[in-house]
């Protein structure tokens, strides 16, 4: 696109990016033979949905970022707050760990004994009836479509099994 392509040439050019750790521009930052073979291989094979900074990482503790040449980096994006405790925090890698070594995953065609305390906990806790755990967008596109679907059928008297998705 347009604006991707503008992205591009400013980031390229520009001296206005900064190195948070070092306080130095990244844009002297010009990726070694190990990252930018990376970053070729992850174009050549992956959607292009963004435009990361031409920095390849491979290691996180807390605030810190490390790159495969072991740079290291202080991490102001936490992955867009999906990561916001920070990377590698001991509390949650020792309940990650505790909990995949007892039960990885399990389907909702079955009932685990994890879902419903959790359940209770976070609906009591937002003042909400129910809860659905969602650990992609793909359930919640899916959990959307089925309550249109039954929307239509409640609330403008659809026929059932005539409602269509479009």
């Amino acid at each position: 696109s347009v604006a991707r392509s503008k992205f591009n040439n400013q980031f390229a050019r520009s001296s206005h990016h900064y190195d948070a750790y070092t306080s130095h521009s990244v844009a002297h930052l010009a990726p070694s033979a190990a990252q930018t073979e990376m970053i070729r291989v992850e174009d050549s094979y992956g959607a292009h949905n963004y435009q990361p900074i031409p920095v390849v990482i491979n290691k996180a503790e807390g605030v810190y970022l490390w790159d495969i040449d072991g740079t290291r980096y202080l991490d102001f994006l936490s992955a867009y707050s999906a990561t916001n405790q920070g990377n590698c925090h001991p509390k949650i890698v020792a309940a990650l760990t505790k909990q995949a070594s007892t039960l990885t995953l399990t389907s909702r065609a079955f009932f685990n004994d994890q879902l419903g305390p959790y359940a209770e906990y976070i609906t009591k806790l937002f003042g909400y009836d129910k809860v659905l755990p969602m650990n992609t967008g793909v359930e919640a596109g899916e959990t959307a479509v089925k309550l249109a679907r039954k929307w239509g059928y409640e609330k403008k008297n659809i026929p059932q099994n005539q409602a269509r998705v479009v």
